[in-house]
Order: C-alpha cells, then structure tokens, then sequence
C-alpha cells in the first residue's frame, strides 16, 4: 500500500464513486487491506453537509441519494449468534455498513463515525439502528465479528451480522458491494447506507481515509438521518466541515504523552514513528511487538540510530483512555516516548493508511520512508539507517 494520494486525487476518486452510485449503485472498490490470512433542511437529497465548506472537502463524502428504493432483506446472524432480518428493524432509520472484520485501516474509521453520528442524535438515536454487514470472505465466523466489535468497544453499540460465504455473497451483490483479494489483502467498497423507517434506501457515503474528518462524517450522517427521524431533532453539536489540514512533519507540534507529559515532533532531527492503536490487538500480539521495540530504542538511545516515538491513534480508540490503560497493562515499561494524536491531523499530515504504520523523517521535516505493517527489529535498523 502507497502514501495518502493529494487532495485533488481523493476528490476526483469521491465525484467518480458518486457518479457511479447514481448509474447503478455500482460503487467502486476501496482498500480495506486486511491480510487474506489473518445543518441542512430535513428531507434532503444526500447532500447533507449543508454548507458549501463540505462540498470542497475533500477529506468527505457528503453523501449520493439512492431515490428510496426498497431496500433487499436478507437474514444472517450477530456477533452473539442471533438471528436477524433487515426487515424487522422498519419504523427504525437503520444506518448499514460493509466492514471487514479483520480490517486495520478504513473500516475502524467508518465505525466510529457510525456510533458518533448516533451519540450526536442524544435521545432521538433510540430510533436508529446501527448495522454492519462482514465483508470478509475469509473470516466470517461469529467470533470473529464478536472479536471486532470487542475490539472497538462495539459489543452493544451495534448489530455486526454475519453468515456463510454464499449468504454473505447475495448480500454483497443485493447491496452492490465489490469484494475481492488483492495480493493476499481484502479489498471491499466501504460503504455506509442509510435506508429509511419503511426500508428504502436513502443515501450512500464512502468513507474516506482521513483521520481527521471522522467526526465531520458524523455529522454529515446524524444530520441526515435526522431528516428521516419525527420531529428532525437537533443535534447535540455541530461544528465546521472545512477541511483540516494534516500537520506534516515540517511543522513542529506538541502532541499530548498517552498518561502524562508531552511529545514534541517536528523537524530538527531524524525520527522514527510507529504509529498504532490498541485494537490492532485483534489482528497482531501488540504487546510483543510493542515490548520488542525497546531493543530498537537503546539502539537509538547511543546515538546509532533516529530516535523512536509511538503516536496512538486517539480519534479511532473505543474510549478516550483506551491507550493509557492498554501501556498501563503492558506488564513492562517502554523505553520510548509514546504520543497521542487526538484529532488524527498527525496521521494525516504524516500520509498514514493503516494501522499499525511506520514513518521515518528527515532532519529538514520530510518524509523518507514508510511501511506498513509490523517489522521485525533488524529490518527496521536497516531501513532507518537511511535518515
């Protein structure tokens, strides 16, 4: 998987899935790169950022109206192994994503802005019900959908249905969602429905990999269904949807330490950043890899190598203290600086895709080196040996 592609890129990939969507809902495919083994008037069309701030974001998609079309049931189980129907939610706005449930990059993203757009609603989210379909064929066990959803703190939060292959596949086609494996990863569209009370469908949104504009999907979202909801109640907060900006690593930023003190990065000198969150758990054993970073900070420490820090990725954890308490149980201490990025602008500006995900910089602020994925220690010597 390469860097972040430019603005204009991710704006132009924005307007051809919604040109696609509004021929046939033929969405296209976007990376969910899972290894293979392992305030606008109610009743709107789907515009819903309200402002012409969204429209040129380029970090959101605010949205493609799918007309009202009866939405296709289908029957598949939760992560509790009960049996449900997309039908029996009707007098409820359902809002339904595909999320593979072994994803380390855009789904975690989708989800969160999913449980945020409802939380936005206070008391009227009573009235939503908040699903996702697994887009992975090749794990679609109840544990494995129950293993995410605990993962992001998610259990009780939302339904995350699952089924066999050939149930899963009808859904998938039903929907116009494009699944595939692509050099030993997942690739899925990452779409995010929104169908009515009486089961028709409403809007269609592709989630974007940007970290920072998570709660601005929220917003987007809570505000459309809203518009399906008696009354339209109001949101509980609304704030800008212009684009933020990405702090790269020609700007100097303090970033908050996960439990206390603070993390300066910036230029002046090489550095070595791993970023990650605590649900990558899941997918990987975190604490080794984590832990066996120590041997790569000593070496860093006598001047052989660019210094290490660890930047948790906040906007994505299941709860704000996820990162303190998860460094808190770790049994040892880590011999390097470990930084919270809260409003995702690092990640951002440093052209993160994934989860976990390596960056090296240059004394003068640029980037000159990325990896995604876990490394083991010499291979990550030998790759930072080039700042």
């Amino acid at each position: 998987m390469t860097g972040r592609p430019a603005a204009p890129a991710r704006a132009r990939r924005t307007v051809l899935a919604r040109m696609a969507v509004l021929a046939a809902c033929g969405l296209a495919v976007a990376a969910c790169a899972s290894g293979a083994s392992g305030a606008s008037a109610p009743g709107g069309t789907g515009q819903q950022g309200g402002s012409m701030q969204a429209e040129h974001n380029p970090a959101l998609d605010t949205g493609s109206s799918l007309g009202g079309v009866r939405a296709p049931d289908f029957r598949l189980v939760n992560q509790f192994g009960q049996r449900m129907a997309l039908s029996q939610f009707r007098g409820k706005v359902v809002v339904l994503a595909f999320v593979d449930s072994k994803c380390t990059n855009i789904c975690p993203l989708t989800t969160v802005s999913m449980v945020a757009a409802k939380q936005l609603l206070g008391a009227a989210g009573s009235q939503v019900q908040l699903l996702g379909v697994d887009a992975n064929p090749q794990a679609t066990s109840v544990p494995e959908v129950m293993a995410y959803s605990r993962a992001h703190g998610m259990v009780n939060q939302w339904d995350f249905l699952t089924g066999t292959l050939p149930q899963l596949q009808a859904v998938w086609r039903g929907f116009h969602i494009a699944v595939q494996i692509e050099r030993g990863e997942i690739d899925h569209t990452p779409a995010l429905y929104v169908i009515d009370a009486q089961g028709r469908e409403r809007t269609v949104y592709l989630t974007q990999m940007n970290y920072a504009s998570i709660g601005q999907a929220a917003q987007i979202l809570a505000q459309r269904v809203s518009s399906l909801l008696p009354g339209h109640p109001p949101l509980a907060s609304r704030g800008s949807l212009a684009y933020i900006s990405g702090l790269t690593p020609a700007k100097r930023v303090t970033l908050p330490g996960v439990g206390s003190g603070s993390v300066t990065l910036g230029p002046g000198r090489p550095r070595l950043l791993v970023f990650f969150a605590t649900w990558v758990a899941e997918t990987s054993d975190l604490r080794a890899h984590l832990l066996a970073l120590n041997s790569y900070a000593r070496a860093a420490r006598h001047g052989r190598l660019p210094g290490l820090v660890a930047v948790d990725e906040a906007t994505t954890e299941p709860s704000p203290g996820a990162a303190a308490a998860y460094l808190k149980g770790l049994g040892a201490q880590l011999r390097y600086q470990v930084a919270a990025d809260p409003a995702g602008r690092v990640a951002d500006g440093y052209g993160v895709q994934d989860q976990p995900w390596f960056v090296l910089t240059s004394a003068t602020g640029k980037v000159i080196w990325k990896h995604d994925g876990w490394l083991g220690i010499r291979a990550l010597e030998a790759a930072a040996r080039r700042a």
